[in-house]
């Protein structure tokens, strides 16, 4: 069982999100993308994952008023898949959710309409660790590929 850890969330952590964003090209390989996320994750709570002195995974969250939160953005290094590390970030962030009063987490990815593999792999993790499927937008203004919105109920 490979040792990973889950640092408490912090802010001002772009730089070394980014990294990890520019090294998953098949799920983050939109320019625009990247860099507005990165603009914002300097100010919102982000949980990184090591493996001794690397980074190997973080999940940045937005919380929306009281009750709900927005797994905004979020990527695990692709050598580090299905090794437990995305299921253990998503864990340690419910706990501290729910230490905040929150309630319900969404995630937005990339509907079943759009034929994209990983896109299949990361909707079957989210089903996986308890999404359920909401509702899926064919474009959105902001977001040029139909948009599925998951949910699920912090306990």
């Amino acid at each position: 069982m490979t040792a990973y850890v889950v640092h408490q969330p912090a802010g001002q952590l772009a730089s070394r999100c980014e990294s990890i964003l520019r090294a998953l090209p098949d799920w983050f390989g939109n320019e625009g993308a990247i860099e507005e996320y990165v603009a914002h994750i300097d100010d919102l709570p982000t949980l990184m994952v090591t493996e001794g002195d690397a980074d190997i995974g973080f999940l940045t969250l937005k919380l929306h008023g009281d009750q709900s939160a927005d797994a905004y953005v979020l990527g695990v290094l692709s050598d580090r898949h299905r090794g437990g590390a995305g299921k253990a970030m998503f864990e340690a962030a419910e706990r501290w959710l729910a230490d905040q009063g929150v309630r319900f987490l969404q995630v937005k990815t990339v509907g079943a309409s759009d034929s994209c593999v990983n896109y299949e792999k990361t909707r079957l993790f989210y089903k996986a660790i308890g999404f359920t499927e909401l509702e899926t937008f064919d474009k959105m203004i902001d977001w040029p590929c139909p948009c599925l919105i998951m949910i699920k109920t912090i306990d």
